[in-house]
């Protein structure tokens, strides 16, 4: 068995996580490829499903806070965004609530 070298920095093999829309997978890497069997994984999730995927409900946590923003432009969203990430980053019990919400926990 001939065994491809891993890209560097890499420490092990990758897994994807993959919604199936289209968009968020370029074509080379959407056909899965004999010669990368040993490097890659692939989850493949139905194109819109909130009940399996756990950022999910961290999406819904943002766009609840910032529903009613009335941003002058791009920037002024793109800040109110990172600022709630940041907030739900420091508040452990609500990514554990998402994660709970798809079956998933912790550990560590």
């Amino acid at each position: 068995m001939i065994r491809r070298k891993r890209p560097s920095g890499l420490g092990g093999p990758i897994v994807l996580v993959w919604d199936d829309v289209r968009l968020h997978l370029p074509k080379p890497l959407g056909s899965s490829s004999p010669r990368n069997a040993d490097l890659l994984t692939v989850f493949q999730l139905p194109a819109y499903a909130p009940d399996l995927n756990p950022q999910e409900g961290i999406w819904s946590l943002v766009k609840r806070d910032i529903g009613n923003l009335a941003a002058a432009n791009l920037s002024q969203i793109t800040r109110a965004v990172k600022q709630r990430l940041e907030q739900i980053r420091h508040q452990p019990d609500l990514v554990d609530g998402c994660l709970a919400g798809v079956g998933l926990t912790m550990d560590g």
